[in-house]
């Protein structure tokens, strides 16, 4: 048993896919929050939960903000290392994952330092729809990749 530079690849990736899939469910926890922020009646009424209720909303978007550079990163990282591991497959299944995020990337307003998720947008009832739904698809996106890293993982180890 050989411990290859592809099998180090794939270990990494390991690792880093669960902080993905963590991300992943940390985005479709606050969507939840915010759908469900967004339809109590009784807080829309009240003026004096009116500002925590904004306040709520902006904190949630910050933290979401905060975390789509990290998620891009890792994944240019993943798509870095196996270019470099000449695991072309893995490769070829990263890809579409990484053209959209560097769609999104190039796609999101040029003078703000703020990538996504701007509170007034993301509480459009058509954008948090499409948020939750992007992060369900990334969520399922990270978990059979994490499943094939480690398939590959074990093939590499076992091949070696």
């Amino acid at each position: 048993m050989a411990f290859t530079f592809a099998a180090f690849c794939y270990m990494l990736s390991l690792v880093l896919c669960a902080a993905l899939i963590f991300f992943a469910i940390w985005h479709i926890i606050a969507f939840d929050e915010l759908r469900t922020d967004f339809k109590n009646p009784i807080d829309q009424c009240n003026p004096a939960h009116t500002r925590e209720r904004v306040r709520n909303i902006e904190r949630i978007c910050y933290l979401l903000r905060r975390l789509v550079l990290p998620e891009y990163s890792i994944h240019g990282l993943f798509c870095i290392m196996f270019l470099c591991a000449q695991e072309w497959l893995t490769l070829g299944l990263n890809s579409p994952l990484m053209f959209y995020h560097l769609w999104r990337f190039f796609r999101s307003p040029a003078d703000s330092s703020e990538l996504h998720y701007d509170p007034v947008t993301v509480m459009n009832a058509d954008t948090l729809n499409y948020c939750q739904k992007e992060a369900w698809c990334k969520l399922a996106f990270y978990l059979l990749s994490f499943f094939y890293y480690l398939y590959c993982y074990i093939s590499k180890m076992s091949t070696a």
